[in-house]
């Protein structure tokens, strides 16, 4: 009965699905040749050939991609069911009108009103579940006042949502017992509403790609007696060249010489209109020592004189570097990230979902500013201001851009981006002997740290031990100096075991009442933290980490590509970021033909660049430094067509300087000009212990949604982040036009 296109589109979602469900019914069933389709567009005077038409003249034109922000995840405190009920309301001035609901939950509901009405947030009404009546009988009144909390309008149908309001010493009534038991037993049939979860599972899953991809380098700045410091660094694989260039040689932070004081007022003024300020530096070495030198372009401006010597004097150096700094303020309440399910499963993954403890809240309070730096150093501006002579330098002025040496090293803590480290305590490395039981079979070995619940065990032998297995531990040196505690067949489940299968981590298992091991390890680290040594992870408050890395990724203004395979090709549909509100992010809305999505075209609109990425991208390992492109970008808002009023140049296409200025000279002239870093990542495999709680409440009740989400998690392939570099191109235009 199906005919070829049909029959292709049953055959991929039967395939995707790995079975017949909804979702290929769906997608059966709304081919562009079925019927029903061809009658709607023409019912809404959209033929069939006028949008084939369309799509071929825009296609070219247009690269949409979807917008993902990162954080905060919003979680409802209630499930809320899919359910289509008769509703009657009636509002406060006597009106009354039937609706249908959308879904509800024990305390709230939303509901559909064809047309628009006079209802105003805040607004209390009564509703009455007519539909529900015909079935079900909740005894007492059967009208019920709610409040409305939002509304959405779509055409002409207007989408209410509203809050029940019921006198604290009533609760729970017989209508809400009645909702929670129906939802209960009602939620599988009808379907559990989960656009936050899977839009949070979305956005999260991209965040774990992009973070530890970073290029860019994120620095917390402290206040302490009103003076600002950096403090903490939050570094990766791909930043920490930009880390380490700011050591000394006994790799001491030396951030002090590149965020002063000063330079921070400044960056507070210039991010009300949202610029960056550039940092030129060099470093000096003498006698085995080094010497900072930097100057940013309003020091430079000062001295007109002056600026182009010491900007060609620091470009002969071999350590020559430009840092475009931008600041961003710190927002505590974007610290935390919860997970986005009902109470139930949440506490099941209480690890994943530990709030802040008040020693990082209080740390917090104290890290007004994150400042960002972006090494935007690269082969063209190098060659610019080399080609300016600095002959006859003035060394008086130049020792004044030097900075002093500290006599006491400063100090800066270095926070990894890392979504597998997830401790929430202080560990103590401690070496005893330690014996694993389980079903009879005992394995020996000895500590390598502890925790109030964690333990790491090297074995003397290979184990058959795995992930999930709950073994009997002693400890029986410990077990010597202490009568107070019976430290021998203590339960540990099996967290992680390496590949040599050597090297076992545990968390204590509850089976019944309080575990002895947990309670010993806790007086043993209260009478001995001064004499136990922390391991490598424990320099900051365990959950200082997640709660940084949560505050970065949700203030980043650095928005980043996620490259995906699509068979044997790459596609690039996605935009992932913090916030999106940046010049380039606003041009390329603007070029869009629709409202829900950017248009990419002023990146992937030269014909060469997907390629080169692509050919890139399947060479790269996922621990090689990012690959760079740089392109001119021209956008002439006189045109009405995307690619008349958009025109993009590779670098190398520009070959000399004056080729660059000229097109530089043209841009500005008719419209915009922007020039952009691409940096191209090879992503890793992502870590699904993550992501799983969320995804396995989504697969739960939507197992063909849960299914493609996860296709799409295992199918990211890069990451290309886009440095808006514009700043210093025409800084360096203006100089040596």
């Amino acid at each position: 009965y199906l005919d070829s296109i049909a029959s292709q589109v049953f055959t991929e979602a039967f395939t995707r699905y790995s079975g017949y469900t909804f979702g290929v019914y769906e997608a059966t069933m709304n081919t562009e040749n079925n019927f029903r389709v061809i009658y709607q567009k023409e019912k809404s005077k959209v033929s069939v050939n006028t949008a084939k038409v369309i799509s071929k003249v825009f296609e070219k034109a247009q690269y949409p991609a979807k917008f993902y922000s990162f954080g905060p995840y919003h979680n409802r405190s209630e499930e809320r069911m899919n359910f289509a009920i008769s509703i009657e309301v009636a509002l406060d001035n006597g009106s009354c009108f039937e609706c249908t609901s959308s879904d509800i939950s024990v305390n709230g509901c939303k509901f559909r009103v064809n047309g628009i009405k006079a209802i105003k947030i805040g607004q209390q009404m009564t509703l009455r579940f007519t539909g529900l009546e015909e079935e079900f009988h909740f005894g007492g009144d059967n009208d019920f006042v709610y409040e409305v909390k939002n509304m959405t309008t779509l055409d002409d149908i207007q989408l209410i949502g509203v809050k029940r309001l019921l006198p604290q010493k009533l609760r729970p009534d017989g209508f809400t017992q009645f909702l929670a038991s129906f939802i209960q037993g009602n939620k599988r049939r009808y379907k559990i509403n989960l656009d936050n979860t899977i839009s949070a599972l979305q956005s999260r899953s991209f965040e774990q790609y992009v973070l530890p991809k970073s290029n860019e380098l994120p620095i917390f700045i402290e206040k302490n007696d009103n003076v600002l410091t950096p403090k903490y660094a939050l570094t990766c694989n791909n930043n920490q060249s930009i880390y380490q260039y700011w050591q000394d040689e006994k790799r001491y932070s030396t951030l002090y010489c590149l965020i002063t004081p000063e330079r921070i007022d400044k960056l507070k003024k210039l991010a009300v209109s949202g610029k960056q300020l550039l940092v030129y530096s060099f470093i000096h070495k003498s006698q085995g020592k080094s010497y900072f030198y930097t100057a940013d372009e309003l020091q430079l401006t000062e001295d007109e004189e002056f600026m182009p010597q010491f900007l060609a004097f620091s470009a002969a150096k071999d350590s020559f570097s430009i840092i475009q700094l931008s600041l961003l303020d710190v927002f505590p309440r974007r610290a935390e990230s919860p997970l986005t399910l009902s109470n139930a499963i949440a506490k099941q993954n209480e690890y994943l979902n530990a709030p802040l403890s008040n020693e990082v809240k209080s740390l917090l309070d104290k890290t007004p500013y994150i400042v960002v730096a972006n090494e935007v150093k690269d082969s063209d501006n190098i060659k610019a201001y080399q080609s300016i002579s600095y002959e006859g330098i003035n060394t008086a002025k130049l020792k004044k851009f030097g900075h002093k040496r500290l006599s006491k090293p400063f100090s800066v803590d270095e926070v990894g981006i890392n979504y597998r480290n997830q401790r929430q305590e202080l560990r103590f490395t401690y070496k005893t002997p330690v014996n694993l039981d389980i079903e009879k079979v005992m394995w020996q070995g000895t500590s390598h740290d502890f925790s109030s619940s964690g333990l790491k065990v090297e074995l003397d032998k290979t184990t058959v031990l795995e992930k999930g297995d709950i073994v009997y531990v002693s400890f029986p040196a410990l077990q010597k100096i202490t009568s107070a505690f019976d430290l021998s067949g203590l339960p540990y489940e099996v967290m992680r075991v390496n590949n040599a299968k050597t090297v076992v981590n545990l968390r204590v298992f509850v089976e019944k009442h309080q575990h002895i091991g947990r309670k010993f390890f806790k007086a043993l680290i209260d009478k001995n933290r001064d004499k136990l040594t922390p391991d490598e992870y424990a320099m900051s408050s365990p959950g200082l980490a997640k709660a940084l890395r949560n505050i970065y990724s949700a203030s980043s203004i650095t928005p980043s590509l996620i490259v995906q395979t699509s068979g044997s090709r790459y596609k690039t549909e996605v935009i992932a970021g913090g916030d999106a509100s940046s010049k380039l992010m606003s041009a390329m809305k603007q070029l869009s033909d629709s409202k829900l999505y950017y248009n990419l075209y002023p990146v992937f609109g030269h014909a060469n660049l997907m390629t080169n990425l692509s050919v890139k991208l399947k060479k790269m390992q996922n621990r090689d430094v990012a690959s760079t492109e740089l392109l001119y970008i021209a956008i002439n808002p006189s045109f009405t067509t995307v690619e008349k009023a958009v025109t993009i140049k590779l670098a190398s296409e520009l070959g000399s300087e004056k080729l660059k200025q000229m097109f530089i000279h043209q841009a500005l002239k008719q419209g915009k000009f922007f020039c952009v870093m691409i940096k191209l990542s090879r992503t890793a495999e992502p870590d699904m212990g993550h992501l799983h709680p969320e995804l396995s409440y989504i697969s739960a009740y939507a197992i063909h949604r849960g299914k493609q989400i996860e296709q799409d998690i295992w199918s990211v392939a890069g990451i290309a982040q886009i440095f808006d570099i514009t700043q210093e191109v025409l800084f360096r235009y203006r100089l040596t036009r």
